[in-house]
């Protein structure tokens, strides 16, 4: 492996162990505060911290630019980051806060095991499109219900546990975020677009936040740490990780290292907070994550033509 390649890698990695453990500062946060009020300030903290990025994005590419834009292009610019914050940021707002709630009434390895089925739900997605996903794909499926029937299943009863219930429909909101930014990343640049749905989740968290949540800077304050860990860390560092590590590497390898953060979720909890999983729920967790490993493998290896991932 060269070795800028390796650095991206690494780069990834550090990405996904930030995103992993954040599960255990959102579960620690929980005992302070309100889900509502946490989402609100960790984006908050987490769209200030991309500004500096920003600015100095903005400072290196002034030096390197040739044409200046013309207005029209400018306003274009400015109109597609704004609705594309927007809907980037809703979509956050619901994947987060379904999340958010979720880590309550569940623990932390296997809200991360949950939370990474947009690998697979992602390219299901794809067949409204006219996406055919492959056999890959539904072999991944098949492996991903059989897991989660073992994660979360309990007894004979054949329901889903409330905090399961919740992280699944957080991966199928993380699902359409993503869909959202492979749109409007094509149209705006990354970090900006990263910023501005931080923004507009916080301002859809604080609304809901003053509805149903009862704000106290007493218990806001106690809980800084888990704060400050999710909004710094986890939302501005990771995604900016993420943005710098993606340019060296094959997009198949790099979801691939991504995918690691319900590894790290789980081994986190277990570490960090002594939490404890059934046997059956351990080897659930494996399948699931057999599944996700299937689904980012390339759609077809050979000699001659370079493999092409089914997601980008």
């Amino acid at each position: 492996m060269k070795k800028e390649s390796l650095t991206h890698s690494l780069l990834l990695f550090l990405a996904s162990f930030i995103w992993g453990t954040a599960f255990v500062a959102q579960s620690v946060g929980m005992d302070y505060v309100e889900p509502f009020t946490f989402l609100a300030i960790r984006n908050y903290i987490g769209a200030l911290v991309l500004v500096p990025v920003i600015l100095f994005l903005d400072k290196k590419k002034k030096k390197n630019i040739t044409v200046e834009p013309t207005e029209e292009q400018i306003k274009t610019d400015r109109k597609n980051l704004l609705i594309g914050g927007i809907v980037c940021g809703f979509c956050l707002f619901l994947a987060a806060s379904l999340q958010q709630v979720g880590i309550i009434y569940t623990t932390v390895g296997k809200g991360g095991f949950l939370t990474a089925m947009y690998i697979v739900i992602v390219p299901l997605i794809g067949i409204f499109f006219k996406k055919n996903p492959g056999v890959k794909v539904w072999v991944g499926v098949v492996l991903a219900v059989i897991g989660l029937y073992l994660m979360c299943m309990k007894g004979t009863d054949f329901t889903l546990q409330i905090g399961d219930a919740l992280m699944l429909g957080c991966a199928v909101a993380f699902s359409f975020q993503i869909l959202a930014i492979d749109h409007f990343v094509t149209k705006v640049e990354g970090v900006k677009l990263a910023c501005m749905q931080f923004v507009f989740c916080a301002i859809f968290a604080t609304i809901f936040m003053l509805i149903f949540d009862s704000p106290n800077l007493e218990m806001i304050l106690k809980a800084w740490l888990p704060i400050l860990y999710a909004g710094v860390l986890s939302s501005g560092v990771a995604y900016t990780l993420q943005v710098v590590g993606q340019e060296g590497l094959n997009p198949a390898v790099a979801s691939l290292i991504m995918s690691l953060e319900s590894v790290i979720s789980l081994l986190s909890g277990w570490v960090i907070l002594n939490e404890s999983l059934t046997t059956k729920e351990l080897i659930g967790c494996t399948v699931v994550f057999i599944a996700i490993i299937i689904v980012q493998l390339p759609a077809k290896m050979s000699t001659k033509t370079p493999a092409k991932n089914t997601l980008s």
